[in-house]
């Protein structure tokens, strides 16, 4: 096995630590992994990786977004609130892949599921409860049309994720992705497909400076 390299100063240099993307790790490589975060005293969290690559190791495992968090220690709060917004259920493993990482980070967040533009009453519904978050996580497959209807009604920053779902021309979440890149909502900030990970370190990114800014 080739020797694994970890970034364990990622954190102090650039305000978020390296988290481990677990996909075509062997089990052998994560338990190494682990038992190195374990010896440096240090939290880990591993997405895209299945149970069978934990199993065994002390840890919580959610099988929704197939993510595994190992705490050393609690996370320190992260000041302001993270609304995460996703169009079905079918897109809930994205978003709750970004939830993970957000309180992995010691950020608070609110949920907001089943807010597709085919029932937009739902969203709408959802207004007043939006309105506290500083940052606003949106995830959603097909057209990927969500985002540009919450840009219409929300003055936080958004953070689009188009989502791998959807019938054909869809097409693996390259439709969704186009639809946001082309969004007429000004200001959507676009992630990779499916990365619900990345806009979860986008989004404390954001919070960071907004703290920094407010002291």
């Amino acid at each position: 096995m080739a020797d694994i390299d970890l970034d364990f100063g990622r954190g102090e240099r650039i305000g978020v630590p390296e988290i481990v993307y677990g996909e075509r790790k062997s089990r052998e490589q994560i338990r190494e992994i682990a038992a190195r975060h374990e010896a440096h005293g240090r939290n880990l969290l591993v997405t895209r990786c299945l149970a069978e690559q934990v199993n065994g190791l002390a840890g919580a495992y959610d099988p929704v977004s197939r993510t595994f968090v190992c705490m050393h220690a609690p996370a320190p709060p992260l000041a302001g609130l993270v609304g995460v917004v996703y169009a079905g259920s079918s897109d809930a493993p994205v978003a709750r892949e970004g939830i993970v990482t957000l309180h992995f980070l010691g950020c608070e967040t609110r949920e907001f599921g089943d807010c597709g533009v085919a029932g937009v009453h739902r969203l709408l519904a959802h207004k007043e409860a939006l309105a506290p978050c500083h940052v606003l996580i949106c995830c959603a497959g097909f057209e990927g049309a969500l985002p540009s209807v919450l840009g219409g009604i929300a003055a936080q920053p958004i953070i689009a994720v188009p989502t791998s779902v959807g019938y054909g021309v869809a097409t693996g979440g390259h439709a969704a992705l186009h639809g946001m890149l082309a969004s007429c909502a000004s200001g959507i900030t676009v992630m990779n497909i499916d990365n619900g990970c990345g806009a979860a370190m986008a989004a404390v990114r954001i919070l960071r400076q907004l703290r920094r800014g407010a002291s």
